[in-house]
């Protein structure tokens, strides 16, 4: 897993796992609630982004763009006045594109309990330049058993990724081949 990536002018050393990782923190207010009073899950995803896009462009040293979000899931609701943590790193990389993982947690701002993990999600970004175009990233190369853990699940979300995307493509075909306009 410490590959090099092939690059123009050459190869493009690995970063490690823990040279983009990073946390955002935010405490919830009532500005964020939904309509059952707690927080809002599109400001969770927000949060996810922005944690995620910041590590993105850490690993890739540049411009990176929200390509997928693969999956959010929610654990439990986020409260006003909740501190929430949201951790993300880079799980995986391809040529110009990374699977970043993200664990969300949160705490009473005002209590001293540990935080409880609330939500998760894995989104997939592209690298790009100036023109918007993609552009190559540094491999990835996980440290400790758990990066390594997490790189091989993301290579398998990768594999079923691709081949969804296949499957919907071929019916659509099949559907369209037979005179089926949907």
């Amino acid at each position: 897993m410490t590959h090099q990536a092939q690059h123009p002018e050459g190869f493009i050393p690995g970063k490690p796992t823990s040279a983009s990782r990073t946390t955002l923190s935010h405490i919830m207010t009532a500005n964020e609630t939904n309509l059952l009073g707690t927080v809002h899950g599109g400001v969770i995803m927000k949060l996810v982004d922005d944690a995620a896009g910041a590590v993105a462009g850490r690993h890739s040293g540049g411009p990176a763009v929200t390509a997928s979000m693969d999956e959010m899931v929610f654990l439990a609701p986020v409260r006003v006045g909740d501190l929430v943590h949201v951790r993300a790193q880079c799980n995986w990389t391809g040529r110009s594109s990374m699977e970043i993982g993200v664990r969300v947690l949160a705490e009473r701002w005002n209590e001293s309990t540990p935080p409880t993990q609330v939500g998760s999600a894995y989104l997939v970004f592209a690298a790009v330049d100036a023109d918007g175009k993609p552009r190559t990233v540094p491999p990835v190369m996980p440290e400790t058993e758990q990066d390594k853990r997490r790189y091989q699940e993301a290579q398998i979300r990768r594999t079923h990724r691709l081949a969804r995307r296949r499957a919907i493509k071929e019916l659509r075909e099949q559907r369209a081949a037979e005179g089926l306009d949907d």
